[in-house]
């Protein structure tokens, strides 16, 4: 019995068919393997931030420190440093600007490295007092301790503005995920450095609130002391790099945005001040640890967008925020210490391909050495020797194309992209546990470093035993953190 003719049509189009949707799914395009890096538009960007006509924040709409009705939650702006009303007109060239940049930036990278390493160790921030105990313990007056130097923690990349006191007077914060202690310049002041506002005083503010040594918050400090006089807490915090702040230890109220203001925050209020941080009255900190402004107010998530560094725009810091992430990884707590965030990093791919590196190179061992931390105030991504030969050389290879040039500064790997408007770069990304890959634009690893077409990649290795990933590689990416949740997110173009 012959099969109908219709079955026998249907059979030999599906046939026909066949070979067809193989061929389709055989080459199906895989993801790019390159990159666009617009060379005119970031060398524009460039030129920009150092030009006698760019608009510091003062200036701009960006200042005005309201967070848009759609976000939720407590929330800030953040802005780059360079666009400070002080910072204005510092650097003739951008040239000037990147170098003076870097030299921050690797004064931040090994303070961090040495503070990770020292709680490895079993070391606390108490094993770094100042010789001068006496003036510790002392009065106010006799207090002669720098608050944190500025070179020690790279100065501060980016701010926000926030309201200190009441009634409120707004300050700008350097915004610091590596550290535990918010602090501020306070008077009477001794010796200052210049910041944008005037220095706080706490004795025109009605919620200032001295904390007694035998409060619990006293005791969470890493080195505290008792004034005799008052029994007062004073504060000591010491970094890695040998500088340190030392004061009194406060409670205050503090003023987000339009958000209702929160009270008792403990804060460390500084009355000898000298530190680089230029425009800046202190430091908002935003670490695991107890004392964290985060763990004060009982916020399990927050997250950040940095803007490009060479841009007077400003993006947001929101507590409370429960959006999903594009990418997530798990966030992994150092046994020794709470205040950094490290991130399970377990790959790191070039031009679609994964490299070579061994898991020991991201891994944190049973003492907490190791590890790779999400740092806000580190500029420049720090790679284990190993890894960063990989990442490299994988690039190097396929950017013969481009023409190189001699190093600059950390950078080793440099291209003469003067004659050229955009170019095609190896694509990079970083790969996580559990499955996530976030994956960089290439303005945020091939960075101008002068305002005449020198390109740079912008990683560099480290001998210290922990790995970074640092605020150039996440510009333009919303950085969330879920302690609950214990995972880190990533989302790209949410600022």
């Amino acid at each position: 019995m012959r099969p109908p003719v219709l079955l026998l049509v249907f059979f030999f189009l599906l046939l026909g068919a066949l070979p067809r949707a193989v061929l389709c799914r055989r080459h199906a395009s895989p993801p790019l393997a390159t990159e666009t890096l617009d060379v005119a538009a970031s060398l524009s960007r460039a030129r920009a931030a150092v030009s006698t006509e760019a608009v510091s924040l003062h200036q701009s709409a960006a200042a005005v420190e309201v967070v848009g009705e759609h976000e939720e939650g407590l929330g800030l702006r953040v802005h780059s440093r360079d666009f400070l009303p002080e910072e204005q007109g510092r650097h003739q060239s951008y040239r000037s600007l990147v170098l003076a940049r870097l030299r921050r930036d690797s004064a931040r990278a090994a303070a961090v490295s040495a503070r990770a390493a020292m709680a490895a160790e079993g070391l606390t921030r108490a094993d770094l007092m100042p010789a001068n105990v006496t003036a510790f313990e002392a009065s106010a007056a006799e207090i002669q301790g720098p608050v944190v130097s500025g070179v020690g923690l790279g100065s501060g990349e980016y701010f926000s503005r926030v309201g200190l006191g009441s009634p409120a007077r707004q300050l700008y914060m350097v915004l610091d995920t590596g550290s535990d202690v918010t602090w501020v310049q306070c008077q009477p002041c001794a010796d200052c450095y210049q910041q944008s506002d005037p220095v706080f005083d706490p004795s025109l503010s009605t919620s200032y609130a001295s904390v007694a040594c035998d409060n619990p918050r006293c005791h969470d400090l890493d080195a505290a002391a008792c004034r005799n006089s008052t029994g007062a807490c004073l504060y000591e915090v010491a970094y890695g790099d040998g500088s340190y702040t030392v004061g009194d230890f406060a409670t205050e109220t503090l003023t987000l945005g339009d958000s209702a203001p929160v009270s008792n925050v403990a804060i460390g209020c500084g009355h000898d001040n000298e530190g680089l941080f230029v425009g800046a009255a202190g430091l908002l900190a935003l670490g695991g640890g107890p004392l964290s402004f985060p763990s004060q107010i009982s916020a399990s998530t927050f997250s950040y967008c940095l803007v490009d560094r060479d841009s007077p725009s400003a993006s947001t810091l929101q507590f409370g925020d429960s959006a999903a992430a594009e990418v997530t990884a798990p966030l992994i707590r150092s046994p020794r210490t709470s205040t950094f965030y490290y991130v399970g990093l377990s790959g790191i791919s070039v031009g679609g391909q994964t490299l070579s590196i061994p898991p020991s190179a991201f891994a944190m061992d049973s003492t907490g050495a190791g590890g790779v931390i999400v740092d806000s105030g580190t500029a420049v991504t720090r790679l284990q020797p190993q890894a960063y030969a990989a990442l490299r050389d994988a690039f190097a290879r396929g950017t013969q194309s481009l023409a190189r040039t001699s190093g600059v500064s950390l950078f080793d790997t440099c291209y003469d992209l003067s004659d050229r408007t955009s170019v095609e770069v190896p694509a990079v990304a970083l790969r996580f546990e559990g499955g996530g890959e976030l994956r960089l634009p290439a303005k945020n690893y091939l960075i101008p470093v002068d305002g005449a077409g020198t390109y740079c990649l912008a990683f560099a290795a480290t001998n210290a035993a922990v790995s970074i990933i640092g605020n150039v590689q996440q510009q333009g990416t919303r950085v969330s953190f879920d302690t609950a949740k214990a995972t880190v997110g990533f989302t790209s173009n949410k600022c």
